[in-house]
């Protein structure tokens, strides 16, 4: 299945989890969030939440700056 994460089309196996995903994409375990299709899915939800064919998935990461 294909989905789209940051704007960049990829390859995923059936069963992909946002969970998966974050651990691929080696995500801190803070100051990060994750939408899928818009809407921001809670990290309690990562586990359970699948990811569908064509969704379209935002890493949106926390910085200091100025």
């Amino acid at each position: 299945m294909k989905a789209r994460i940051n704007n960049s089309e990829r390859e995923m196996a059936d069963g992909t989890t946002i969970a998966m995903i974050a651990q691929a994409e080696g995500l801190p375990d803070r100051g990060v969030a994750i939408a899928v299709n818009g809407e921001i899915v809670q990290r309690s939800a990562w586990n359970e939440h699948v990811i569908n064919n064509g969704d379209d998935i935002i890493i949106l990461k926390a910085f200091c700056g100025g």
